[in-house]
């Protein structure tokens, strides 16, 4: 594996808010509103299922990287 390839896989671990809506069955605007401040007139409720739906976006992303730790250092 080159840097770029690594660097590439290692920049794209991250969690956007069309991964976590759609983790939560809703549409990204509902996670945008729903991460205003309470104040705002435009904030909603976050998804009911918020807990798990990114626990379990973060243990993919943890599984991903463990992959591309094992990869990366079997090519030493």
């Amino acid at each position: 594996m080159d840097f770029k390839t690594a660097t590439d896989r290692l920049s794209a671990a991250k969690i956007t808010a069309d991964d976590i809506a759609e983790a939560c069955g809703v549409v990204r605007n509902s996670i945008a509103r729903a991460r205003l401040e309470p104040s705002s007139p435009a904030y909603r409720s976050p998804p009911s299922n918020w807990r798990p739906a990114l626990a379990s976006l973060a243990r993919e992303r943890i599984e991903e990287l463990r992959r591309f730790v094992q990869e990366i250092e079997s090519e030493r």
